[in-house]
């Protein structure tokens, strides 16, 4: 067998491997019907933690005070500002009876930590069931506790949600972040119907303080300053206790950096976070990785030998059809449609930026919460 055989026969293989995760994994999310949830009127504690986040609470804290919702309270965190931060929040709990500030000063065994901010807030919370947003998120319906809380029952304490980035026009760097922000949610919607949740996002997420204290809270993953979402869903979440939301109306929509060197920062403390998860996850997520950098490194030797070039092109085409097919209902049950238009570029972006993010953080530690 010569060289050029066995990388065609190794294309193949990994084309027949992306397709079986396609349709066998991806599917799950892409092909899933939402099921109609009954309104259970929960009490709710909707917790915000912020940092130096006066500007965004005046712009989004709104958003949440307006739900259309019989009983919930906010809960929020003001963790150590240095801006005008309490003032913003004083000034919105002088207006509102349902907010409550927790007002959390620096801690040298914790020092910058989001995590130690967060758990005084859920002490301080009134009510079993919690449900997490960021303080520079604007809730899109004013039904957003209704839906997310809708799924709550006796066995699904943990509810996963879809937190979107807003739209740039003419922006390729917020195309690209809207499309890792869309495969991350297909990734974990997907795992999650699977019966094998692995993480879920701080931008939208909600879990029973039962679950959180029967956890220990953050305390197996406390020196790891970031991951407050991710780690602890991944610690946590089970096949019967994990459930998912992805209606319209449950999303919530965040402001994306427009800056190359940010993105970078925030992806590098991500994909420094995903380490700790666990091995079987790890793996999971590496083989979806090594399968796309392998396809797009096969792809592009034997397009440029013109080895075996109608079966290399088939399965090429094959393979992108396939995709579009599973990425177009996954983006359109999640409003990102306009992003199937630059696929293969957003794809091929995508990969190349992990990858250098990946050796990055081998030779130095990423920045954590503000």
């Amino acid at each position: 067998m010569s060289i050029l055989d066995f990388v065609f026969y190794t294309f193949a293989v990994v084309v027949v491997i992306q397709v079986i995760i396609y349709l066998v994994v991806f599917g799950k999310f892409a092909y899933l019907k939402p099921k109609k949830k009954r309104t259970q009127n929960l009490p709710v504690s909707v917790i915000v933690c912020a940092k130096n986040e006066a500007e965004n609470l005046k712009t989004f804290l709104p958003s949440i005070i307006s739900q259309n919702y019989p009983e919930f309270e906010i809960v929020l965190i003001n963790d150590a500002s240095s801006d005008d931060t309490l003032d913003v929040m004083e000034d919105f709990k002088s207006q509102y009876s349902n907010i409550k500030i927790v007002d959390v000063k620096n801690n040298e065994a914790f020092w910058g930590n989001k995590k130690y901010a967060l758990t005084l807030g859920i002490k301080a919370s009134s009510h079993e069931y919690l449900l997490f947003t960021d303080a520079d998120c604007k809730v899109l319906s004013k039904y957003w506790i209704q839906e997310m809380t809708s799924h709550f029952s006796d066995r699904k304490s943990i509810i996963l949600g879809y937190g979107a980035y807003s739209k740039i026009k003419n922006s390729f760097l917020n195309k690209l972040i809207r499309f890792e922000t869309l495969l991350t949610a297909v990734n974990y919607f997907s795992f999650a119907k699977l019966g094998n949740p692995y993480m879920g996002v701080g931008r939208n997420l909600a879990y029973t303080k039962k679950e959180f204290f029967k956890a220990n809270g953050f305390i197996k993953h406390m020196k790891v300053r970031s991951g407050d979402d991710d780690l602890f869903v991944n610690q946590v979440a089970t096949k019967s206790n994990t459930a998912i939301c992805f209606s319209a109306d449950s999303f919530t929509e965040s402001t994306p950096k427009t800056k190359w060197s940010a993105w970078i920062r925030q992806k590098r403390r991500h994909i420094s976070t995903a380490k700790h998860y666990k091995l079987n996850h790890k793996l999971s997520l590496a083989l979806l990785y090594f399968c796309q950098v392998l396809f797009w490194i096969l792809a592009i030797a034997l397009s440029i030998t013109t080895y075996m070039w109608p079966f290399v092109v088939g399965l090429i085409v094959f393979r992108f059809i396939v995709q579009y097919a599973v990425y177009g209902s996954s983006a359109k049950k999640l409003n990102e449609s306009d992003l199937l238009v630059l696929l293969p570029l957003l794809e091929i972006f995508l990969i190349s930026v992990q990858l250098v993010i990946f050796i990055k953080n081998l030779t130095s530690k990423p920045n954590h919460w503000k």
